[in-house]
C-alpha cells in the first residue's frame, strides 16, 4: 500500500503513519532501527529496493529524503511525501520525502519527528557524500554513517576524503565488498607453509577504491611491501583484478580474469575456482547492518593503512 501527502508536512507524515497503524495494526512495531537514505530526485528506487531487502534480515523504519543540492536558490518550500507499507516495503515501513526549497535544507529538521524512538539510527548516501559525514546534518544524529566511493566523480579521491575526516561510526561500502576478497586470502595464508610474505601486488581498475582499500589492510596485516596497480576501465573489467603474494616457496596468486570467478594458484596444489562475485547494494547494505558499533579495523585501514602505501601504478 502507498499513501500518498503531496505538499504536507512531517507533522501530518507522523498522524498518518499513527493512523495506518491503528488501522492495519502491526505496521511500526518490531522495527530495529531506522535508515535514513539521502539521495537526489530520480535515484530514490534503487536504493529503497536494497533497503526493502535487507529489512528482511533487519526489519527498520526507512526514511528516504530526496532532493537536488542543484536546484535553484529561489525555489519556492514544498515537502510531498508517500508512505510505503505491506508489500510495497518488505518488512520495513518505507517514508519517501521529496523535499524542495527552504524545505530541503534543514534535513534534519525533516527526520527527527519520524524517527523511532529509543532506536539506533544509520544514515546512508548511495549517491554524492558530503565532505565531512559525521558534520553533516543528517550523519549528526547517526550511529552509524554509510558512504559509496565508489558512485563519486573521483572514487579514489574520494578515499582520501574518507580518510581526512574520518570519524568512528563512518563506514563505505568499498570496504565491504573486500569481505569475501579478505576471508578467502585469510583461509589461503591460514593453511601450510606458514612462511612470511615478503611482497605484495594488488591490481584493479582505476574506479575501484576496493582496490586501495584491499592493498591498505594487506599491508597492515602482513607487514610487508606492497605495491598496487590501477588500470583504465577500458582495459579490462570493473573492481578488483587479482593479488599477487611472494613467498619463499613461492608465489600465490588470486587473480578474477572473468566476473564473478577468481583463479587461485599455489605452487604445488592444483589450480582452483573459486566463486568471487561483486557484491550487490542489499548485500553491503545488510553486512553493515549487521553492527551498529564503529567498525574499528575499517578505521585503522583507513586511517593508517592508506597512509603506508606509496602512489598507484598507472
Amino acid at each position: 500500500m502507498i499513501v500518498e501527502l503531496p505538499d504536507t508536512t512531517t507533522s501530518q507524515v507522523s498522524k498518518t503513519l499513527v493512523k495506518i497503524r491503528e488501522e492495519g495494526g502491526v505496521v511500526a512495531l518490531g522495527r530495529v532501527l531506522t535508515l535514513v537514505i539521502a539521495t537526489s530526485p530520480g535515484s530514490e528506487e534503487e536504493a529503497i529496493e536494497a533497503a526493502n531487502d535487507a529489512s528482511r534480515e533487519h526489519p527498520m523504519r526507512v526514511i528516504v529524503v530526496s532532493s537536488d543540492p542543484h536546484e535553484l536558490p529561489d525555489t519556492a518550500a514544498r515537502l510531498d511525501a508517500e508512505i510505503r507499507v505491506g508489500g510495497d516495503a518488505g518488512a520495513s515501513e518505507v517514508i519517501v520525502l521529496r523535499a524542495c526549497g527552504d524545505a530541503a535544507r534543514d534535513e534534519e529538521s525533516l527526520v527527527m519527528a519520524l524517527l523511532l524512538p529509543d532506536a539506533p539510527v544509520v544514515t546512508w548516501w548511495p549517491g554524492a557524500a558530503p565532505e565531512v559525514p559525521g558534520e553533516a546534518a543528517l550523519g549528526r544524529i547517526a550511529h552509524r554513517r554509510i558512504t559509496d566511493a565508489s558512485t563519486q566523480p573521483d572514487p579514489q579521491g574520494a578515499l582520501a576524503r574518507l580518510a581526512s575526516s574520518y570519524t568512528p561510526g563512518d563506514a563505505d561500502f568499498a570496504w565491504t565488498r573486500l569481505t569475501l576478497w579478505r576471508a578467502q586470502l585469510a583461509a589461503v595464508l591460514d593453511q601450510p607453509p606458514y612462511e612470511q610474505i615478503t611482497s605484495v601486488r594488488v591490481t584493479g581498475a582505476i574506479d575501484s577504491p576496493s582496490t586501495t582499500l584491499l592493498a591498505a589492510w594487506l599491508r597492515l596485516q602482513l607487514d610487508a611491501p606492497t605495491t598496487y596497480e590501477l588500470t583504465p576501465v577500458e582495459a579490462g573489467s570493473h573492481g578488483i583484478h587479482g593479488v599477487h603474494l611472494e613467498r619463499q616457496s613461492g608465489a600465490v596468486e588470486l587473480v578474477r580474469d572473468i566476473p564473478g570467478i577468481a583463479t587461485l594458484r599455489q605452487p604445488g596444489q592444483p589450480v582452483h575456482d573459486v566463486p568471487l562475485p561483486r557484491r550487490n547494494l542489499r548485500d553491503c547494505l545488510a553486512d553493515e547492518l549487521r553492527r551498529l558499533d564503529p567498525d574499528e579495523l575499517y578505521g585503522e585501514v583507513i586511517t593508517s593503512g592508506l597512509s603506508l602505501l606509496g602512489d598507484a601504478e598507472a
